[in-house]
């Protein structure tokens, strides 16, 4: 799937802004051929969550309405109309000009609906009808209760569900005969690359040709070969990243250009050996976070001012890496993780696989009720790594997907859920990037049935937290233990952190390093570091979390997870300072 561009042949057109917004009465039939009645204003992109100030409005669970009017030039009359919508939670049901024309399930993943040229107008309106109902068939997971005659969401995951239209919609031209999606392969040879672009072409046309350009943009070649050859290539590398751009045309008869698209790539090389991670033959060692899509006033919404101050501040703190948890990011962020060199484990909306999870992971109990007697969302499932490998698949920054986070691993039934989704994400990805699932503490190397299908043993592990809270020494024997049990278990597997941490209160401090405080944040590290800096099969540390974020409250979660190295407002803690000096040279 590309991303709009504006080139020589398409024009978008960006409708961020203030829309029409409305929560329908219970009961109540909107109509399609006239406006909204008594609609509130709502900025797009953005949650709606923190943009109203009543409680009830914040937590509507249930059917949810947009409204924008636009014109479109008479000038495109004989253009192809696409609307392209970044990120719908959790699904949406699309209406222009008062007529359906299509639906989409999945809250984190762009989908498009082409627009017949015989209802377009030049004075248009488009309506959404949003559903951000969550059960066990949605990803992410959960319970959907009804209580006083209202629908209420119960998580099987640690984060708010944010909810309405949380990147741009846009609408884009192409022409009649167009490029619908180029995948950029290539194969590396010493210091040449062989590129082998795959187009797809929706149409008649009488040849491509491919235009390179380097990182200066500097034309490299020009060629109607659909292979070809970068001499001494520059390889993409982690924090110091080198991107090629592809520019693909399609001629007519006469040679005219009928459609252009550009493409940026990276060229570099993965491969796992030896219980290490390689990245351009080089070990590579994982220093980074978790993350939210998560900002006061906007939610998870987008706003590149926020990603761009999150990359300065990953940077400040010389990280390398993160995780998408626990959904795939806008497709702006993973642009930006591109070009700033950041390594990413590039992850599914699969979380909650859980029955009856518990925020407090020592408190997770089976309950005699087997989670995957229960989930039925394999087809979403199947559905969400499709659109995300097909969106993320020429990205550099990707070197593994992750397609689930801290599922009941140890119960009778994962490995038949998750065995064909992990040979789908390989059979996908033509560069056969390593597939990881994060594993919960519940699935310990006794009880697991996961592990055996993943390429890297992913741990979220809270020892001194959750598990022997506030005794750092028993911790750092349990978790020896453990990790000794997996190298054992699966000795040619190497082993990360995908999550570790501590809620820290910023500026509660003790002289005694009592939990919560900024000295037990520091401690935890430390302690768990003395353990992991002594294991050669240990590839990286994902700190959780990079920021404190928002989630439904419970007695653990007083105005959210406060696992953050940075506040909610990006102000760094006394960790942040140690890990900055800690990963200057790690």
């Amino acid at each position: 799937m590309l991303y709009p561009l504006n080139t020589e042949t398409r024009i978008v057109i960006d409708l961020s802004g203030i829309w029409k917004f409305k929560i329908p009465d219970e009961g109540e039939k909107v109509a399609l051929d006239v406006p909204l009645t008594n609609p509130i204003q709502m900025a797009v992109p953005g949650s709606f969550n923190d943009q109203v100030a009543n409680a009830e409005l914040r937590e509507h669970v249930g059917e949810i309405w947009y409204e924008k009017d636009f014109t479109i030039s008479k000038m495109l009359n004989d253009q192809r109309l696409v609307i392209r919508f970044g990120s719908v939670t959790h699904q949406g049901k699309v209406y222009f000009n008062g007529e359906y024309v299509g639906e989409h399930v999945g809250g984190f993943t762009p989908f498009e609906i082409e627009i017949a040229s015989e209802k377009l107008n030049i004075q248009n309106n488009l309506k959404l009808c949003l559903s951000n109902i969550l059960d066990n068939k949605t990803l992410p997971n959960a319970v959907l209760q009804k209580k006083n005659n209202k629908k209420k969401v119960i998580p099987n995951f640690d984060f708010y569900n944010y909810s309405g239209i949380h990147r741009p919609i846009k609408i884009y031209s192409t022409p009649k005969t167009y490029i619908n999606d180029i995948t950029v392969t290539y194969d590396v040879d010493g210091n040449n690359a062989s590129v082998k672009p795959k187009i797809d072409v929706k149409g008649d046309y009488d040849r491509v040709s491919y235009e390179l350009y380097d990182d200066q943009k500097q034309l490299l070649l020009n060629t109607d070969q659909n292979e070809f050859l970068i001499e001494n290539v520059k390889r993409w590398q982690p924090r110091n990243a080198y991107l090629y751009q592809l520019k693909v045309n399609l001629h007519g008869v006469t040679g005219e250009i009928i459609d252009t698209y550009t493409e940026e790539f990276g060229v570099r090389t993965l491969k796992i050996e030896n219980n290490k991670f390689y990245i351009n033959d080089k070990p590579f060692y994982f220093k980074g976070f978790g993350k939210h899509e998560d900002f006061p006033v906007i939610g998870r919404g987008l706003n590149e001012a926020v990603n761009n101050g999150d990359f300065n501040l990953m940077k400040w703190t010389n990280a390398n890496s993160l995780r998408t948890a626990h959904y795939p990011y806008s497709e702006e962020f993973m642009y930006m993780a591109d070009r700033e060199g950041f390594v990413v484990i590039d992850e599914v909306p699969g979380v909650g696989l859980f029955n009856k999870f518990n925020v407090d992971v020592s408190k997770n109990k089976d309950n005699n009720v087997n989670t995957w007697d229960i989930v039925d969302s394999s087809s979403n499932h199947k559905q969400v790594i499709e659109e995300l490998i097909s969106r993320d698949k020429n990205h550099p920054c990707v070197v593994s997907w992750a397609v689930g986070n801290e599922p009941a691993g140890h119960q009778e039934g994962a490995r038949k859920y998750f065995e064909p989704l992990v040979s789908l994400a390989k059979e996908l990805d033509w560069e056969k990037r390593a597939v990881v699932i994060p594993n919960i503490i519940n699935a310990d190397p006794d009880k697991d049935e996961l592990t055996g299908l993943v390429d890297i043993i992913c741990l979220n592990r809270y020892y001194g937290w959750y598990i022997n809270h506030g005794e750092l020494e028993e911790a750092k024997v349990n978790l020896k233990r453990e990790m000794e049990k997996w190298h054992e278990k699966y000795p040619d597997k190497p082993i990360m952190f995908s999550e570790f941490g501590a809620d820290t209160i910023s500026g509660f401090n003790s002289v005694y390093g009592t939990p919560f405080t900024e000295e037990y944040q520091v401690d935890y590290f430390n302690a768990n570091f003395e353990v992991l800096d002594k294991l050669s099969y240990f590839i990286g540390e994902h700190v959780w979390n990079f920021a404190d974020f928002e989630t439904h409250p419970t007695v653990r979660r007083v105005d959210g997870n406060k696992k953050g190295i940075f506040t909610r407002d990006r102000k760094p803690k006394s960790i942040a300072h140690y890990l900055k000096k800690r990963w200057e040279n790690k």
